[in-house]
């Protein structure tokens, strides 16, 4: 598990701090939000897409959005779980209270959509399949909180061993 403080330089980046009045994340309410992702994950699968799965909270865990990876389903190559579940939710004037669950951890991509709407809070169920921009996160000043949860090692790991081109493709592994 993975928990970071602000850093000096995000306060000084942004002018505040971005959790500033918020409750740290608690680690039993993040396993619960994290059903919700890997439920959307599970989905993808199912539609023969790749199981990344990802939600948006307000901190007192009231869903926002949820979505899944559709690259493959769409077309799409910007359709990745949490791009999905950020349209999901809407539009909001404030981000600093939200919390994007999602089922890995986030590319450069998605990281950046957290950090361009000031997405306060970040759980990541594994990060050991894939390490995104999370650790880059923490330094500016997001709360992360990594669960290490082996449901969904598992369910991208037997992804990727029965579709390993489709996931290089993914993370952009070229042949």
């Amino acid at each position: 598990m993975v928990t970071t403080a602000p850093t000096a330089r995000d306060r000084e980046a942004t002018g505040r701090d971005r959790r500033q009045g918020q409750p740290p994340l608690d680690e039993d309410l993040a396993q619960r939000l994290l059903e919700v992702a890997l439920e959307e994950a599970r989905e993808g699968l199912a539609e023969g897409g790749i199981p990344i799965g990802a939600a948006l909270f307000r901190r007192d865990g009231t869903l926002l959005g949820r979505g899944h990876n559709r690259r493959v389903q769409d077309g799409d190559p910007s359709v990745h779980a949490e791009t999905a579940a950020f349209r999901d939710a809407g539009r909001r004037r404030d981000y600093t209270d939200c919390v994007m669950v999602t089922t890995l951890s986030p590319c450069w991509y998605c990281s950046g959509l957290v950090r361009q709407f000031g997405i306060g809070g970040l759980v990541v169920g594994e990060a050991r399949t894939f390490t995104g921009g999370h650790e880059w996160l923490a330094e500016l000043g997001v709360e992360v909180l990594v669960l290490d949860d082996p449901a969904c090692t598992e369910l991208l790991g037997g992804f990727i061993a029965a579709r390993p081109a489709l996931w290089h493709e993914d993370i952009g592994i070229g042949d």
